[in-house]
């Protein structure tokens, strides 16, 4: 991707200002700054607001806050109006929860290519270290070597290599659909491949699997996807799963979808 390339990077959130100011920071302090930032809220308290508020003041780049009315879990739509505020070309999916590192916009613009998904990784964070960067305010861009062997020796951090190495653009494309590591908490596409499958499918019902049925789709019409495991992790603040209850008919869509070679969202980009 060229140097000049525009990306929209799109933060969801939901009533946990505390991480979303972290992600922010974080995204603040990033080596390549040609991006901008949309947080996707899928109906926060006015909390969110002040904390977004507070922050653009000294923001080096455009924020911008998309909300809309709590009405239950509807990740897929916060995403859908993200998308569509964006100006970018480029769209990164980024959860706010998920501290990226310094170097994550450049990483993903090296991954960048026409014709291609890229589904980034995540290191977990334990809930007391998570607790800890939050109250303290840490900057998890400054953690030295030592310190990541000692949060991974006492497993307040659930991988230690993927923090230390950077590997090439080699061997990444996948040549079939697979579940493995797709994570909508670090996702980057173009925009006019998600235009064209018409986005994120509002019809899911609940958690689970949303962000596989758009890699999904995207493949059924022939975008490619590359793995950005040891280029682009992010590192994922703890917090309570989410109820799960509509996982496991969500997966069987999904899978239904890919015996029919379905790329269209039912209700998606274009029913906005």
């Amino acid at each position: 991707m060229r140097d000049a390339t525009l990306i929209s990077v799109i933060v969801s959130t939901y009533n946990r200002p505390d991480a979303l100011a972290a992600v922010l920071a974080a995204c603040f302090d990033q080596t390549d700054m040609g991006f901008e930032i949309i947080v996707a809220d899928d109906g926060s308290t006015d909390a969110t607001s002040a904390c977004i508020a507070r922050l653009r003041q000294g923001a080096p780049v455009p924020l911008h806050h998309v909300w809309q009315p709590d009405q239950g879990f509807r990740l897929a739509m916060a995403r859908n109006r993200g998308i569509l505020r964006a100006r970018g070309d480029y769209i990164l999916l980024l959860d706010g929860d998920c501290v990226p590192q310094r170097d994550y916009i450049a990483q993903h613009r090296k991954l960048a290519q026409p014709g291609y998904v890229v589904t980034g990784s995540r290191v977990l964070l334990g809930r007391v270290f998570t607790e800890q960067v939050l109250a303290e305010g840490r900057d998890l861009h400054a953690l030295g070597l030592a310190e990541k062997l000692r949060l991974r020796a006492t497993g307040a951090i659930n991988k230690l290599p993927q923090l230390l190495f950077n590997l090439p653009d080699l061997g990444r494309a996948r040549k079939r659909f697979s579940y493995r590591r797709i994570k909508g908490c670090n996702l980057a596409a173009w925009r006019a491949d998600l235009h064209k499958v018409n986005g994120f499918d509002e019809s899911f019902s609940g958690w689970g699997h949303e962000d596989a049925d758009l890699v999904l789709r995207l493949f059924n019409a022939g975008v490619m996807r590359k793995d950005g495991a040891f280029a682009t992790e992010v590192l994922h603040l703890w917090h309570h799963e989410a109820e799960r209850s509509q996982a496991s008919s969500n997966r069987s869509l999904v899978m239904q979808r890919a015996a029919d070679r379905t790329t269209q969202a039912a209700h998606g980009l274009r029913q906005h």
